[in-house]
């Protein structure tokens, strides 16, 4: 099972589990919380945890995934979760992410990990759906021991945040660009990790 390619998601998505707590990254929860409310477009949503959150805080959401499961999953949520009427959902492969004239005050995606250094072309593409004054906040994981489980393929698929520097055009500006201490529980076992923590602006 290709865990980068959209039936690997669809067949994950599938049954009846919930894969993901629900819960909002607490990288969003850190630098969104500040952010005076507006529009936002999540990509990569999965399951829709930061778009409820997002939309609990006022904001007007656009969940965005390439999982047709997983949108219906999060639109069940938003209907359960009594946002459903702040949110809207957008079917879309992150590496082929076109704006298309679309702008948003926030553009945001966590735990995004397209293959072979793809994270700097997809971060490049979300540049153009930030709105003036907006901003941009990309979070993963930055490569660690702990994940010596994964394929070689998945740990080359993680990333420092400062890799991300090049995606930005010159009308923005980088205001966070670090790893961040996180904890985790994976099946029973606490590790201990890093979030890499990207947020620029794009300048008024």
């Amino acid at each position: 099972m290709d865990m980068f390619e959209p039936p690997a998601w669809e067949e994950r998505y599938s049954g009846e589990e919930k894969i993901w707590s629900g819960n909002p990254n607490p990288q969003l929860v850190a630098e969104a919380a500040g952010l005076t409310p507006g529009t936002a477009l999540d990509v990569g949503c999965g399951e829709g945890g930061d778009v409820l959150w997002l939309a609990s805080q006022g904001w007007r959401v656009t969940g965005a995934d390439f999982s047709a499961n997983g949108l219906a999953r999060a639109a069940r949520h938003a209907e359960q979760a009594g946002v459903a009427d702040r949110v809207d959902w957008w079917q879309i492969d992150a590496r082929a992410f076109a704006a298309g004239g679309r702008t948003f005050d926030l553009v945001t995606s966590h735990y995004l990990h397209p293959p072979d250094g793809g994270i700097v072309d997809v971060a490049r593409r979300l540049t153009e759906a930030v709105a003036p004054g907006g901003h941009l906040l990309i979070v993963g994981h930055a490569p660690s021991e702990v994940f010596h489980q994964l394929s070689e393929s998945h740990r080359r698929a993680m990333f420092a945040a400062e890799e991300l520097l090049p995606a930005l055009p010159g009308d923005f500006e980088a205001v966070v660009v670090e790893q961040r201490p996180r904890t985790m529980t994976r099946e029973g076992v606490t590790v201990h990790a890093h979030d890499s923590t990207f947020l620029a602006r794009r300048k008024d």
